[in-house]
């Protein structure tokens, strides 16, 4: 159910005015004389919407000015009784749904799952479904957990889920994550704690907040980093030139970030790199391996979908085209995860391959590109 916002408080308005959630009727009184738009006169009754919004729903008929539809340039006139209804998407909302899920480990307090690569951790606008929650809350044979839910009454019991964080923090962040710690990118596969109980969520958020969780990743990168070892440091944020990336930019204007790499195996253009984490930014190993000249392989956002070294003749063009088919996405897996179970106290160490995909552009990659060096580092 939408609720009519605290903001709205029709003893502010000099007009004769109702609303009920979404809808507001109102009868334009004798002193509004100056004939608004009936579009801008509107949007004093809707404190939490745009014009555009309240535009788009008078275009699609939610507009009746003495019981005719109207145009948004309609000059209001005293005694007009209008009656208006905003279009509002529904709640964000989770509901179980019956997806396979890879359990590597569970309790009553936590589960350690491997997330497949094009998996969504959480709904938010765009991915209403199919979410790796939505798995979650059948797994657990949980109940629904929608955005407008009151906080106060949400249960990890009755959820099946944590339900710490669970909840949008303001209307323009529309997300639900139950029992989500923390998260993988959509092209990520791999390994996943998720708290089920609250009283396990706190403490493992805190764990990751003190860099104290051992998160360690394979990857395919083009090119080979100078050292086979070594550390990339700098802060991340919206990229100024393309704001749907990030990328590295003076600390000022981002977060710091910390990532150390070391390379497994070197091909002629490619290498398999093991990265771990330090800190966990967004899209941090894409945007810190790419700041190095070695974006992810496959990566469509960061330039890894393109050949980046070697020859360009067309059959090699072939070559990469077919792996980028196999891989739609970024050849990074989360392989290794570790952290202190925070009700036993016990270390907890879990390992998962990379998937199967993955291995063949790695075996594709060693048998017609060669390795540059004759074993494994």
């Amino acid at each position: 159910m939408t609720k009519v916002p605290d903001s709205f408080d029709p003893s502010n308005y000099d007009a004769d005015v109702t609303r009920q959630e979404n809808v507001v009727e109102v009868v334009v009184p004798t002193t509004e004389t100056s004939g608004p738009r009936v579009d801008k006169y509107l949007t004093r009754f809707y404190p939490e919407a745009s014009r555009t919004k309240i535009q788009r729903a008078i275009k699609k008929g939610h507009l009746k000015v003495n019981g005719e539809g109207v145009k948004k340039s309609y000059a209001v006139e005293p005694g007009d009784e209008i009656v208006f209804r905003l279009i509002r998407k529904p709640p964000m909302q989770a509901e179980p749904e019956a997806i396979p899920l890879d359990v590597r480990y569970e309790d009553e307090d936590l589960l350690v799952v491997h997330k497949p690569a094009g998996m969504v951790v959480h709904p938010a606008p765009g991915h209403r479904s199919g979410t790796l929650v939505h798995a979650l809350l059948h797994h657990v044979e949980g109940q629904a957990v929608a955005a407008d839910d009151d906080p106060a009454a949400a249960k990890d019991e009755e959820v099946g889920l944590s339900m710490i964080n669970a909840l949008p923090e303001a209307p323009d962040h529309p997300v639900v994550r139950p029992g989500i710690v923390h998260r993988l990118d959509k092209g990520t596969s791999g390994l996943l704690v998720v708290a089920k109980r609250d009283r396990a969520h706190q403490p493992l958020a805190e764990q990751f907040k003190d860099h104290t969780v051992e998160r360690r990743y394979r990857a395919i990168v083009w090119g080979e980093f100078e050292s086979p070892r070594g550390t990339i440091e700098g802060a991340i944020g919206r990229d100024p030139h393309r704001r749907q990336r990030m990328a590295v930019v003076p600390e000022n204007e981002g977060k710091w970030a910390v990532t150390h790499h070391k390379t497994i195996e070197v091909h002629a253009d490619t290498s398999v790199v093991e990265f771990e984490l330090e800190t966990g930014r967004t899209h941090q190993i894409r945007v810190h391996a790419r700041s190095q000249g070695h974006p992810l392989l496959g990566d469509p956002k960061y330039g890894g979908q393109r050949v980046r070294y070697g020859s360009q003749d067309a059959a090699r063009r072939d070559f990469f085209e077919a792996l980028f088919d196999t891989l739609p996405h970024p050849a990074l897996h989360a392989y290794q995860l570790g952290f202190v179970h925070p009700i036993t106290g016990e270390t907890m160490h879990f390992e998962a391959e990379p998937p199967a995909a993955w291995q063949h552009v790695r075996r594709r990659l060693e048998t017609e590109e060669g390795r540059a060096s004759g074993m494994e580092r």
